[in-house]
């Protein structure tokens, strides 16, 4: 019989992941005014070595990608690394911040439906219920804000790359592992970065960056990317991306609380309303009772093979 601890510490890995996320929102800020393509490029590049050196000490070896891997995980790298953070930055040039955030927040709603579905299982009822509770704590934690309709799709193409980032990883973690999608996803988006950095911001753009900046962006490569891919995939590979999208919701969480510590102010009255009901809405989605008396979390799901490489592909058709 399953017991509450054992099965709660498949989530806490992913847990840890978004806290990282959510706790780095006052460190990019320091990036706002660094190139964004050299930056992000030498973020990337940091946390491939950096994944590469982890893997070995812990015994893993990510292996070459073959056939159609190319496709999800190039994918995955152009969408959910490239483009989220290009959409991010456009998107508050026309949009208030807290219009992003409420967009990417969204995301627990899209994973609790098309995850189950490339893990060819039908979607839990119970999952589809807790996302949008999941979502109106986020909002409420994050606020709303003014924008235009520019910004609006700024800020669903954040959306979309958002669930790309988890969705995208999915067909190929059985095979790769998250040390491997980690590996492959960082390397692909420094080169994509590079090529882009180079091209708009000059070969010698990094020589404009601050010390602050590059602090910054040693913290991104090795907790936000590093850490935080691995533990992420740990995650999805062994509860489902359904699930554990609905840890996200704890991203909104971790920003809030490291504004309180950095000295921005102690949260009000709604925003601790809607931790709570983010908290309500994740246990909510999680929790199941497994035998008479005993409540434990619901980390069933089984892990995600990989498909062989000339298989038909099961996933939806991609933007």
């Amino acid at each position: 019989m399953d017991t509450p601890s054992a099965s709660f510490a498949p989530l806490v890995p992913g847990m840890v992941g978004m806290v990282l996320v959510g706790s780095s929102v006052g460190v990019s800020h320091a990036l706002v005014d660094a190139p964004l393509f050299t930056a992000q490029a030498v973020r990337y590049a940091a946390a491939t070595l950096i994944l590469l050196l982890l893997a070995r000490l812990a015994g893993a070896r990510p292996v070459r990608p073959r056939g159609r891997e190319w496709l999800w995980l190039t994918g995955l790298a152009v969408t959910g690394l490239v483009l989220f953070n290009v959409a991010v930055v456009r998107g508050v040039a026309h949009a208030e911040p807290a219009v992003i955030a409420v967009a990417v927040a969204s995301v627990p709603v899209v994973l609790g439906v098309l995850g189950p579905l490339l893990e060819r299982r039908s979607p839990s009822r119970q999952v589809l219920l807790a996302a949008p509770v999941v979502v109106a704590g986020a909002v409420l934690v994050e606020g709303t804000g003014r924008t235009d309709a520019a910004g609006v799709g700024w800020a669903a193409l954040a959306l979309g790359c958002e669930a790309a980032f988890t969705l995208l990883a999915v067909p190929v973690l059985g095979r790769h592992t998250p040390w491997g999608v980690s590996v492959h996803a960082s390397w692909l988006a420094a080169v994509l970065f590079a090529v882009l950095g180079v091209t708009y911001e000059g070969p010698t753009a990094a020589r404009e960056l601050t010390g602050t900046q590059w602090a910054a962006v040693g913290y991104l490569a090795l907790l936000v990317t590093a850490v935080a891919f691995v533990l992420w995939y740990s995650t999805v590979r062994t509860v489902g991306a359904g699930r554990a999208g609905l840890l996200t919701g704890l991203a909104p969480l971790a920003a809030a609380g490291a504004g309180t510590v950095a000295g921005t102010g102690v949260p009000g009255a709604t925003v601790w309303l809607g931790i709570a009901v983010v908290i309500g809405g994740v246990v909510g989605g999680l929790w199941t009772r497994r035998a008479p008396g005993i409540d434990v979390v619901s980390v069933d799901a089984p892990s995600v093979q990989a498909p062989p490489a000339d298989a038909p592909s099961t996933a939806p058709t991609r933007r």
